[in-house]
Formats: structure tokens, sequence, C-alpha cells
């Protein structure tokens, strides 16, 4: 992968050229990847979230929080393997001068780590006593939330509650304290934070709820513009780690794989890279309506040539015949 995008030191490089060329298994898979490329570079390039700094800065300052605290002799050694380079090379006394910076910074910073714990439970503290003094109607259930800002400010979703028989959603999220919010599979608020929910790292049952709603909306022809529910079952298609929640995505997706090639594409990279062969069976069944499309042949005579699976690669052969026939 990294070849094909020309990061590769020219003496990796050139290994790597001497390697292909006597192993054909590796050489296919360089052309699917170039030929994955090619796809790729053909549709514009989209800009980040707004919000996806802001959520990422978050999910970093509690994986720091959830560090243990080094001891201070521990600060001290790394703050001295970390100088250690440029003291070989300074002289005596400017090593002496950063020994004691690179120790009291150790130290101070070591005195913050033991003090910030106190800092945020004294801040969390007043932020629950100020939510209990609000009147318990208004604390209890939220209004949904507006666009833009306010999803930034959402922490994670916890919870989300379908009523039987009915379009209401209950869905939960965490700000500084737990919160909730009801409302129809129609509010663009409760999509909002479906979305975010299809993110969220920490649950699976969570993914697995969210992406399950979304796909279904999908599927029943309700609003699923391309930017919005659709890009969020597409990243979940391509970096999901659970399955069944890429499954999901997978079966949200189908109703428009003739209409938008970005899905297309999506599904074929699921059927290229996926590690579930039901997956992948299941891509090659979607893909069958468009199979006359230049992009999804080359990858199933690819992947019928090549691919590891036998069973995949006798399921794209039976595709690609019976095409052959029909024409």
């Amino acid at each position: 992968m990294a070849a094909a995008y020309g990061e590769l030191a020219d003496e990796t490089t050139r290994e790597l050229e001497r390697h292909i060329s006597g192993c054909a298994e590796c050489r296919a898979e360089q052309e699917q990847l170039l030929a994955l490329k090619a796809l790729v570079d053909a549709n514009p390039v989209l800009e980040p979230d707004a919000n996806l700094v802001a959520r990422s800065r978050q999910k970093l300052e509690e994986a720091l929080d959830a560090l243990p605290p080094r001891r201070w002799y521990e600060w001290l050694g790394q703050q001295m393997r970390n100088n250690f380079a440029g003291l070989r090379s300074a002289p005596v006394a400017a090593c002496l001068l950063l020994v004691a910076g690179a120790g009291a910074g150790g130290l101070c910073s070591y005195e913050l780590a033991q003090h910030r714990p106190a800092a945020v439970q004294t801040i969390q503290t007043a932020q629950a006593a100020s939510a209990e003094a609000r009147p318990a109607a208004k604390a209890d259930v939220k209004t949904p939330v507006a666009d833009g800002a306010a999803s930034a400010e959402i922490a994670d979703i916890s919870s989300i509650v379908r009523q039987p028989n009915s379009h209401m959603i209950e869905v939960r999220y965490n700000r500084m304290v737990p919160q909730r919010v009801r409302g129809s599979l129609d509010d663009p608020a409760i999509r909002q934070l479906l979305m975010l929910a299809s993110q969220n790292s920490t649950s699976a049952g969570v993914r697995n709820d969210s992406v399950g709603l979304l796909a279904a909306e999908c599927r029943a022809g309700h609003s699923c513009r391309a930017a919005g529910i659709r890009d969020a079952l597409m990243v979940t298609l391509r970096y999901d780690k659970n399955a069944g929640v890429r499954q999901k995505a997978l079966h949200g997706l189908e109703p428009y794989v003739a209409e938008d090639i970005r899905v297309r594409n999506a599904i074929l990279e699921a059927l290229m890279n996926d590690s579930s062969t039901q997956i992948r069976n299941a891509a090659i069944s979607i893909l069958e309506p468009v199979e006359a499309d230049t992009s999804v042949r080359q990858v199933l005579h690819s992947v019928a040539d090549t691919d590891r699976n036998p069973y995949i690669r006798t399921v794209s052969r039976q595709v690609l015949d019976n095409v052959q026939e029909i024409q």
C-alpha cells in the first residue's frame, strides 16, 4: 500500500520490485491495489467533519487520563533518556544545566499528574451538583440537540432504545453528565446522534443498534442522503472491527449500489479486503445488478483468478459466466 502511494524509500522500492518480478501472487495483489487507487482517485477528496478533531481530542485526553501516573524517578529517567543524544556533544556546563532542567521538569510534571485527578474530580462534582440543582422536569429528558457545535460537546452515546411498533427512539448520550433525548427516526437530531453512535469505539452493542436503525431507514427508502447516513454506513463498512456491524452497514447500502459510485466502490473494497467470507459473498450478490460496470467486472475477474479463498473464487466466476451467457 505504501508503494502504491509512493511513500517507500528508494532502496525498499527496488527490493519490492525485485520481489514482485518473481512472485505472481504479490504482483496480482499490487495490481488490485493500483486498480483500487485509480478508482478512489477518480472521486473528489472530501473534507473531514468539523467535529472530528474535537471528538478525537476528547478521546485522546480520556486515554491519557486513564494511564497510571508515573513515579518521580520514572519521569526523571524518561526526561534524561529523551535528551541524552543532544547532551553527548554539549559542553559540560550545558550538560549539567540541561540535566537539572530535565529533573525539575520531571518533578513538576509528576506533581501536576498527581494533582490533576483531584482537580478533575472537584470540577465534575461541582458540575454534577449544578445539574442536580436544576428543575427535575428539565434535567430528565432533553430536547434534540442542534447540529454544529453542539455535537462536538457529546462525549459518546451510551444506549439506544426503540419503542415497540413505533418510530420513537430514545437515545442516551454523555456530555459532562449522562443525558437522554427522545424523538422520531425522522428527527434530524436523532439521526445525528445515531450517526455519532455508529462511530462509538467503546461499545459494539451501541454501534450495532445505531447501524441497524440507519440501515433499516435506507432500505425502507427514507431520507438517506449521500452526505449523511450513507457516509456513516460507508465508514462503518470500511473500518468497523465487528463483522456483524459491517454486515448491517453493507445491507443498508445495497439500494444505492447502482446510483452512487461511492457506494459501489465501498462495496468493491469490502469484496477485495474484508476478513469475513460471509460479507464478501454478500458483496458479490449486491454487485450482480451492476456487473456490466467496468470496475465491477475488473474486480470480479481479479478475485476469480487470484483470491486465496476458493469459495469466493468460485462464486465470482459463476457471476461472470452468467453475465457472458446473457450477453
